[in-house]
């Protein structure tokens, strides 16, 4: 049948989909363990963050993905000679 991908196909598919999730939650760990260490003060003292916190983390992580997709971009950008 044509368009139905082979038991090879499927099984490099499902690799590939495993290894973009690995990749996936290894940078979201590495982006909240670094956001965490340099906005959160080590004692707790409300059970929520505070407004600097807050303010600290949603810069971090929108830094964290701007740097993350421009070296996406110019690692894509390189072509070997």
């Amino acid at each position: 049948m044509a368009g139905v991908p082979s038991n090879l196909e499927r099984e490099q598919i499902f690799s590939m989909a495993e290894k973009e999730m690995e990749y996936r939650v290894e940078m979201f760990n590495k982006l909240t363990h670094t956001c965490f260490k340099k906005c959160v003060e080590n004692k707790y003292k409300d059970s929520e963050l505070n407004m600097g916190e807050n303010s600290c983390i949603d810069r971090c992580v929108s830094k964290y993905w701007q740097v993350t997709n421009l070296v996406g971009t110019l690692l894509g950008n390189t072509r070997p000679m």
